[in-house]
């Protein structure tokens, strides 16, 4: 429950504090005082978005703070899943700077809104007059009996197989465009594919043929050189090198010639190493024109391949025509993947529909439930002939909430037949049906906090004494605040709040025992209290 409200610089609030108690809080005050201003402060605890437009003095921030009583509603493992510290009296703040940036906390930690939204969710429910038109809404219809019907834990089950069917279900369509897409390509890339199997390429080959063809390019030079090299060795550098080898051999007895004698052998050994190899390199050059126009040709495909595809090697288009047959065989399988994707998605539709015809039988069950309890209100609301009948119909795809389409029919009067809610009922008649239905919903769904702001609107006399008695009897199980202009639903209330306006300024008082008379007896008689207006406000008081 809400134990207390502080709010600071929002709209013509200043600064005020409610200190709010169990059962029935009543808030009375003249039109204009500031009730839905107080009303739209402490939607903020909500989640309701906020600007700088709800600031009072532009330079300073606003602050709206909450402290519940959470003791008893379950609510630990939100807390431990949102990583908050929990508390059973918890703190929820928010802050609105100059510039417009909205900010949230609980227990002193900063939250998403979102976050704020969720758990604000569990906490409380505000009803305005403009909320009248959520019976117009599909989401709180359907809201209205899975409450009744309490199978929290069926939704939950069906609402992450909706979600695995919306996610496979994009998934094939997209398997499926690919697929068309990749058939459309097909030829294309068998084409290409086929082209570059045909030139039969092998890693390092480009490099070996621009080898070999600077040699065939260049035999004549080539064998000049190596013909010119050979012949000098073998006429004479070898033989020179031999003559003097042996002259220093003859000296060997007279002088020390063996390191070098030795080194000049080795030389000589090289040098007729070389001499064979340049000989052998000789004999294998000679000019082939038709294999040099076999390679020129060659390396032409080559570099044409490399140009079309905008590559530079033959191992680039080697990589190519990997991936060309990655992508023909991706394409030649994606019937197969499209098959298993499409055996997925009718597994998990099997287990959505078992899951939703379970929803829709408990909501059919929920409906006999509603309508009987829903007449019985109104009856003694003063609609004794009004009429509600709830139309499930079975929708053809799957919704976030089930395959139920839900629409409520209403009848004021047994002469007229039930029509959609949205488009035949009153204002006042609004107010009752939605007070029965969210008396109904706020019992079982044992919410810490509700807040009616004027629902008895459009209602006078007995019938507003009956609505009184509504209030009264949600507030046995629950804190209800009610925003009310009607003397016989403010007697009914534990604790009492008046909003006043001073000085432009919005304000508000606990009112005592003696200050409840005079609230009241000012609402039966007008600006001008009479001794017969405070009597009556006395009995009124008195027969709580």
């Amino acid at each position: 429950m809400l134990k207390s409200l502080t709010i600071e610089n929002y709209a013509l609030i200043d600064s005020l504090r409610l200190d709010l108690g169990k059962g029935l809080n009543i808030i009375t005050g003249e039109t204009g005082a500031g009730k839905s201003i107080l009303l739209g402060a402490l939607s903020l605890l909500s989640g309701m978005k906020g600007d700088a437009t709800v600031l009072g003095t532009k330079e300073r921030n606003c602050i709206v703070e909450g402290l519940f009583d959470l003791e008893g509603y379950g609510l630990e493992e939100f807390f431990e899943q949102n990583d908050i510290d929990y508390e059973s009296l918890t703190t929820i703040r928010r802050v609105i700077a100059p510039g417009g940036k909205s900010r949230a906390y609980v227990n002193d930690l900063p939250v998403q809104q979102a976050v704020l939204s969720e758990l604000a969710y569990n906490l409380i429910d505000i009803h305005s007059q403009h909320r009248n038109l959520l019976l117009g809404k599909e989401s709180f219809r359907i809201a209205i009996l899975d409450s009744l019907a309490g199978h929290k834990n069926l939704l939950s089950e069906y609402s992450s197989l909706y979600k695995a069917f919306k996610h496979k279900e994009r998934e094939l369509a997209q398997l499926r465009d690919e697929a068309a897409l990749s058939g459309q390509e097909e030829e294309y890339l068998r084409h290409q594919l086929g082209q570059l199997q045909a030139t039969a390429l092998r890693e390092g080959e480009q490099e070996e043929l621009e080898a070999e063809l600077k040699i065939l390019s260049n035999t004549v030079q080539i064998g000049e050189a190596l013909t010119f090299s050979a012949d000098g060795l073998d006429s004479e550098i070898l033989p020179k090198i031999k003559e003097i080898h042996h002259a220093l051999q003859r000296i060997g007895s007279v002088y020390n010639t063996a390191e070098i004698n030795e080194r000049l052998h080795g030389s000589l050994a090289e040098l007729k190493d070389i001499f064979q190899i340049l000989s052998t390199s000789l004999q294998k050059i000679e000019a082939d024109p038709r294999r040099q126009e076999f390679v020129e040709q060659r390396l032409s495909v080559i570099y044409s391949l490399e140009h079309r595809y905008r590559v530079d090697s033959e191992a680039e288009l080697l990589a190519l025509q990997a991936d060309f047959e990655r992508r023909l065989s991706l394409i030649s399988s994606s019937q197969e993947v499209i098959a298993e994707s499409e055996k997925e998605l009718a597994e998990i539709c099997a287990g959505a529909e078992k899951i939703a015809a379970k929803i829709s039988k408990n909501r059919n069950g929920a409906a006999k439930e509603l309508k009987r309890s829903v007449e019985k209100t109104i009856a003694g609301l003063g609609m004794s002939h009004g009429s509600l009948d709830i139309v499930i119909e079975p929708t053809q795809e799957f919704t976030p909430s089930g395959k139920d389409s839900v629409a409520l029919l209403f009848s004021a009067n047994e002469k007229v037949a039930p029509q959609p809610v949205e488009r035949v009922a009153s204002g006042g008649e609004v107010s009752r049906l939605m007070l029965a239905l969210k008396a109904l919903v706020a019992k079982n769904t044992k919410l810490p906090t509700i807040i009616f702001d004027e629902i008895d609107a459009g209602v006078s006399g007995r019938i507003a004494d009956a609505v009184g008695e509504i209030i009264v009897s949600l507030a046995e199980a629950m804190q209800v605040i009610n925003i009310t202009h009607l003397p016989q639903v403010a007697s009914k209330g534990e604790t009492h709040f008046r909003v006043y306006k001073e000085a432009s300024t919005t304000k508000i008082e606990l009112l005592s025992p003696q200050q409840r008379i005079e609230e009241i007896a000012k609402m039966l008689s007008g600006s001008a209290i009479t001794d017969a207006a405070r009597a009556q406000a006395t009995i009124l008081i008195g027969n709580r």
